[in-house]
């Protein structure tokens, strides 16, 4: 019989309270200190994906409404800036201020300022005229739109009749234009938007002296009169706005029509928008034009010490004091400037249009 085995030795470690401790009951793996920790985590991260707003924008864009309101501010600001120099001598000989014609105002503003005095008031001219000639050019189109389009569900009903006694009288819209009514609201909005801004593109022009700068125009202005002195001559230049936006559009909107039939085209050229824009233009402003007067000596009146109450009375003080002939001072240098920005705000209108409203069909 072989003799028994050893028993297995327990390695030993060392004595406790309990008594020894033996590797049999305290074993642990080999390669657990060789292990990596378990991962930590990932840092909490908030993100933020704002949504593509390229094609939200471009189908803004491309509605027939914003883009006639954008197609306005495009052609009113490339307008004036290339005629700020007519502009400037018409405010001029208008108001009464130096010279009385053309070239003596012209040649009195380079000896006073230089060629810089020929752009007198305007960057005040530029932020004027944009919002301006979008608020005016794109009221027109929405007004004229609403109105064509009530006048046709109008005549698809039986219009509505009003008896006063043995009269009957039918209320039908057939006798209403939409391009003057058009034109009347387009004069109407803008002015009231936008008067602010005139009353200091004037102030600029005539009186660089006393306001040399736009910010000096705005606190003096304010300073003087408050708020409501932004908008001094309100009521005429309302008086004044309604006949020629009025005859303006409904000048340029007939031409353009009984041409185009008279050449059985659909729509006009370059050439022939700048040429009709200008004739529009002359028209509104040769009817309109004593109201224009009229309107500009109450806006500045009180610079000379001198203001009329009303428009009645501004005009009575032109003819008293130079005849009727002083009711059209100025008019040739209104025609020059006009007549161009006129024949040219319809021509970059018509073509910043064929841009931006991509559909045809809008148009």
């Amino acid at each position: 019989m072989s003799p028994k085995s050893p028993p297995p030795q327990k390695k030993k470690y060392g004595a406790g309270v309990f008594g020894d401790v033996y590797a049999i009951t305290m074993m642990l793996p080999k390669d657990l200190d060789k292990m990596d920790p378990p991962p930590s985590p990932p840092p909490f991260q908030l993100r933020f994906q704002l949504p593509d707003l390229r094609l939200a924008i471009k189908d803004v864009v491309r509605t027939r409404e914003v883009g006639e309101f954008l197609s306005g501010a495009l052609a009113g600001a490339m307008t004036k800036a290339v005629l700020a120099p007519l502009e400037t001598i018409r405010t001029r000989m208008v108001v009464g201020v130096g010279s009385k014609n053309i070239s003596g105002s012209f040649f009195e503003i380079i000896e006073q300022q230089g060629w810089q005095g020929l752009w007198a008031g305007n960057a005040i001219n530029m932020i004027r005229i944009i919002p301006t000639q979008a608020i005016e050019l794109g009221t027109f189109e929405c007004v004229k739109r609403a109105m064509t389009s009530a006048q046709e569900k109008w005549n698809q009903t039986e219009c509505p009749k009003l008896q006063i006694g043995p009269v009957s009288l039918n209320l039908s819209l057939s006798w209403i234009s939409p391009v003057a009514v058009g034109g009347a609201a387009a004069g109407i909005v803008s002015t009231l938007a936008c008067h602010p801004l005139e009353v200091l593109k004037d102030r600029l022009t005539v009186s660089p002296d006393i306001y040399p700068s736009l910010n000096i125009a705005i606190s003096k202005i304010y300073k003087d009169g408050g708020i409501g002195a932004f908008y001094a001559g309100l009521s005429p230049t309302l008086i004044g706005m309604l006949p020629y936006s009025t005859c303006y559009y409904f000048m340029y909107e007939t031409m353009k029509k009984s041409y185009c039939q008279a050449k059985k085209k659909k729509s006009l050229n370059r050439p022939e928008m700048l040429l009709l824009g200008a004739l529009a233009g002359f028209t509104a402003s040769t009817i309109s034009f004593p109201l224009e007067v009229a309107r500009k000596r109450l806006m500045v009146g009180a610079l000379q010490g001198k203001c009329p109450p009303h428009m009645a009375a501004a005009l009575s003080e032109v003819i008293r004091e130079e005849g009727l002939v002083g009711l059209y001072r100025g008019w040739g240098a209104s025609c020059l400037k006009v007549m161009p920005s006129s024949g040219i705000t319809w021509m970059f209108y018509e073509a910043w249009k064929d841009i931006l409203l991509v559909d045809k069909r809008l148009l």
